[in-house]
């Protein structure tokens, strides 16, 4: 198991139906970081996120005396400070290729189908902010199998999204496909090889703690802690 310094605790401020939250955690729980996690309704009187992050955002790392924030910049920064196992490859064209990939998930897919999805099918009724817009959450559904098509276009000649090897691109693609799965708005039917990926990286020990997390007042999908599935 994985330590910081031996008096000090690592604590990450999260939300759990976060993709950006989620890639930090499966990076700690794949280097087998202890971390206590913190549930920051940030929405909520008496948060002390912008305290925390002068960006307003989630997650935040309290890691080395030090509040971190952006899960891209978090998920590095563990990968240099913890370097096995390694989610980063060693040359730079590779790890190009990883980081175009976790900018695609971390941007254009979050805008297109993980915020207009889980916004209006989520956090409007989290949040009390009304009934969702069903022409959005049409939009993001349709979106979803758009990029399904350019996973399998890229798994159709790797073994994971960026190459031969697990990377954070493959943790970045899992936590905002995580999300939507937790309200069924999947279609695993549309690619086998994706499902086929998700299915392998869903099984790792570091997804378990994803898989155990419940929303209160939304209920998980019944397949979505299921391994076989």
């Amino acid at each position: 198991m994985n330590t910081s310094s031996p008096n000090s605790t690592i604590r990450l401020y999260h939300i759990s139906l976060s993709p950006y939250c989620r890639k930090v955690r499966l990076v700690l729980a794949e280097k087998r970081i202890e971390v206590e996690l913190v549930e920051d309704r940030y929405w909520e009187p008496g948060s002390e996120i912008m305290r925390r992050n002068p960006a307003g955002k989630l997650p935040v790392l309290r890691m080395d005396g030090r509040l971190l924030a952006e899960s891209q910049a978090i998920c590095e920064y563990l990968d240099e400070r913890y370097p096995t196992p390694a989610l980063l490859p060693s040359s730079a064209a590779d790890r190009y290729e990883v980081r175009r990939l976790c900018s695609w998930f971390d941007d254009k897919f979050a805008n297109e189908c993980t915020r207009p999805v889980m916004n209006e099918r989520v956090w409007k009724k989290v949040m009390r902010l009304g009934y969702p817009d069903s022409r959005t959450v049409k939009a993001g559904l349709s979106a979803i199998r758009y990029h399904m098509d350019y996973m399998k276009s890229l798994l159709e000649h790797r073994r994971w999204l960026a190459g031969d090897v697990m990377t954070l691109a493959d943790f970045a693609a899992a936590a905002h496909l995580s999300c939507l799965d937790y309200i069924s708005d999947v279609d695993w039917t549309h690619s086998a090889e994706v499902q086929e990926w998700y299915a392998k990286i869903k099984s790792r020990p570091a997804f378990r703690s994803l898989l155990a997390d419940h929303l209160p007042g939304v209920h998980p999908a019944p397949h979505y802690a299921l391994l076989d599935f």
